[in-house]
């Protein structure tokens, strides 16, 4: 028989407790955190971080923002969920919001970003059907080398990273790859069954990747004289955080589909959407496709307060600002151990000529959180409330870390 459940008291008793009973889906740094306010968190032990993760973008308002926290508590006190079988008083109010604050014209909402994922590939396909005149069941979908659009075994079975896929097969069939940020192969995959070409603006994931300058917008060309959907993925780069609404806005290429979530609802609770036109969401029918909890009263509430937060205080600006002079002072930092520094915004990679790992481990015990990433990339992605003097204790930081080495 199983033993009673410990009572945790330190950060080893609760390691310990993960580990007997946890599946080993992560490789976290030992930080057991405990509580979190705006751009800082606190183990259970009471040691103090400067959080430069921020949940992969879910926490761009700051942890537990008090207005965000303020919405969800009062939502939660009156009415949480219907079902869709319902109307609730709170989804068209979203729906507005995402409206005046996008220009797109109609929505779909779910919760995970890889249910957005799943939401736009089949929106795709049908519209390939239906709009298109493809042949049933002959839809193809083009996706990028290097892609991060979440764990689903569709996603996963376009997604070129091994592990993603080894041991999850059968794969879902339907795609193709073409190397990120290659005009010519795009062109070259589409054929009169392409329904859709799937692309992050940049490889958030996939250690900060930029395109080439004009690629979005050329792809969104090659897109629109093929008659393919152009859609793009900005689930951690939405809401501010490269110092645009979108990362599409660089190159001016408005999708057709846009994929949002995680900073959606400021990290209090799963909220993902699908941001489109009746054209392409129009071939949805009641009964095509759902969810229990999507577009629940409780995930709107909180989504409309988490985007009133990022207008009120200005966090796009402030990441736009922040993110130049952050990247300007890592570079500054001139260390042997830096191969580069990109990015836009707070969405900052460094490239590292050592295992990222180490450096990693080294800022957790100095009080700083960041996320190592493909062998050699430290991903720093603070909220985007951060101000420049816990920027300058970031840099300040690294640079003794790797000064040390």
């Amino acid at each position: 028989p199983t033993p009673p459940t410990p009572n945790p008291q330190t950060a080893a008793d609760y390691r310990q407790l993960e580990d007997r009973f946890g599946a080993r889906n992560y490789h976290p740094l030992d930080v057991v955190l405990a509580r979190g306010q705006d751009v800082w968190v606190w183990d259970v032990e009471g040691n103090r971080y400067l959080d430069c993760l921020a949940a992969y973008s879910a926490v761009n308002q700051g942890h537990s923002h008090p207005a965000i926290v303020a919405a969800l508590a009062e939502q939660a006190a009156k009415l949480a969920i219907t079902g869709r079988a319902f109307r609730n008083d709170q989804l068209p109010l979203l729906y507005q919001t995402l409206h005046d604050l996008t220009g797109y014209t109609q929505f779909l909402l779910m919760n995970s970003g890889a249910e957005a994922v799943e939401t736009a590939v089949k929106a795709a396909r049908k519209w390939g059907y239906q709009m298109k005149g493809i042949p049933a069941d002959r839809a193809r979908i083009v996706t990028a080398a290097g892609n991060f659009h979440g764990r689903t075994t569709t996603v996963v079975s376009f997604s070129t990273e091994h592990q993603y896929r080894d041991g999850f097969g059968p794969l879902t069939p339907g795609f193709d790859t073409v190397p990120f940020g290659d005009l010519v192969a795009l062109e070259a995959a589409f054929t009169p069954d392409t329904a859709a070409f799937l692309v992050e603006p940049i490889q958030a994931e996939g250690g900060i990747l930029m395109p080439p300058e004009g690629y979005l917008r050329q792809a969104a060309e090659l897109c629109h004289k093929h008659n393919v959907l152009f859609m793009v993925d900005e689930i951690q780069t939405g809401w501010g955080r490269t110092g645009k609404l979108f990362a599409w806005e660089y190159d001016g290429a408005r999708p057709d589909v846009v994929l949002v979530g995680k900073a959606l609802s400021g990290g209090l609770y799963p909220v993902s959407a699908v941001l489109s036109t009746p054209e392409v969401l129009g071939v949805f029918q009641p009964g095509d496709h759902g969810s229990t909890f999507g577009g629940n009263p409780l995930a709107c509430a909180v989504a409309r307060a988490a985007l009133q937060v990022l207008t009120d205080e200005h966090l796009v600006q402030k990441s736009l600002e922040n993110g130049e002079y952050f990247r300007t002072q890592l570079r500054a930092l001139n260390s042997p151990r830096v191969a580069e520094v990109r990015g836009r915004g707070l969405l900052v990679g460094v490239e590292l000529t050592v295992n990222a790992r180490p450096v990693a481990e080294a800022l957790m015990r100095r009080g700083v959180l960041v996320k190592d990433t493909h062998g050699t990339v430290l991903r720093l992605t603070p909220p985007l409330t951060i101000a420049r003097a816990e920027l300058d204790l970031v840099v300040r930081e690294l640079g003794a870390v790797l000064g040390g080495m």
